[in-house]
């Protein structure tokens, strides 16, 4: 029997049909729930979502608070863990918000217009084939931005660096002396990792938010690592056993949440000179 199929029942009549796609290696697997864990490339079961035709995705124009963003592959992983704890603590605070983990979506490499020149990196993106244009707008709309990315290779993801490098069509507006959408606006930032380099992650997160004017909250980056000593099989079950995580996690969206609520978007509007790369 094929790797990737359920048997039959015992009357002989097939389980419900059911594609999985592994979101971190594309993997397929058909059957009823999906395979205890991704043969290809060992991710956990979680990773597995029912597979179905891509739409792009449309922003409906409601207005929210904050935009949570998991920047890792594995969306179950760790780092999704920490959005988690974000994201339930928005709930019981009764913060509008809207949780995306980019590994469920489609974010082309950026054009790179802008080292053609300035004036053709614009806002609308003129890449509009992918979800960019909607969490373009979704940036512009929310009062806050929580992100949080894994540790690779000392630096933030490469699903997170292409997500930010197609901000700079919103960042390059102020280099075309045109109304900004983003000053003013608070970020936190959660990094998650086995070892070392999340001091570094997380500031090469918040440079790329500071172009665009975000405002870090005070006490604004929590990172959690494991250790090079242990093996990183072990790392979920030590996450998920860790008090300290949760508190810090917490934390940041507590101070986010604080900050926000003091209104310093409406506060500095007009009122700041950009100065970004």
């Amino acid at each position: 029997m094929p790797e990737n199929q359920d048997p039959v029942t015992s009357a002989g009549e097939q389980k419900a049909r059911i594609t999985w796609r592994c979101a971190v290696c594309g993997f397929e697997f058909t059957g009823e729930k999906p395979p205890r864990g991704c043969p290809v490339c060992h991710s956990h079961a979680d990773e597995f979502i029912p597979e179905k035709e891509r739409v792009r995705l449309v922003y409906d124009g409601e207005p929210f608070d904050v935009l949570l963003i998991n920047g890792s592959t594995h969306r179950a992983g760790n780092t999704g863990y920490m959005a988690d704890i974000a994201e339930a603590l928005l709930k019981d605070r009764g913060i509008t918000y809207r949780r995306f983990n980019l590994a469920e979506h489609h974010i082309e490499y950026c054009w790179c217009c802008y080292s053609v020149r300035a004036e053709s990196c614009t806002f609308p993106c003129r890449n509009q084939n992918d979800d960019m244009p909607a969490f373009h707008h979704m940036l512009a709309a929310s009062k806050a931005v929580i992100v949080a990315s894994p540790i690779n290779w000392n630096s933030m993801s490469v699903r997170l660096k292409t997500f930010l490098d197609r901000t700079t069509c919103m960042e390059n507006l102020y280099h075309l002396e045109k109304p900004g959408l983003t000053e003013g606006k608070v970020v936190g930032i959660l990094i998650n990792g086995h070892e070392d380099g999340a001091i570094k992650t997380a500031m090469d997160v918040f440079f790329n938010f500071q172009q665009l004017g975000y405002v870090l909250a005070p006490f604004g980056i929590a990172f959690r690592t494991h250790g090079a000593q242990f093996n990183s099989k072990t790392d979920r079950e030590f996450f998920r056993a860790d008090e300290q995580i949760v508190h810090d996690t917490r934390g940041i969206v507590a101070n986010v949440i604080e900050v926000m609520q003091i209104g310093l978007e409406e506060r500095l509007k007009g009122k700041l000179v950009p100065v970004s790369e």
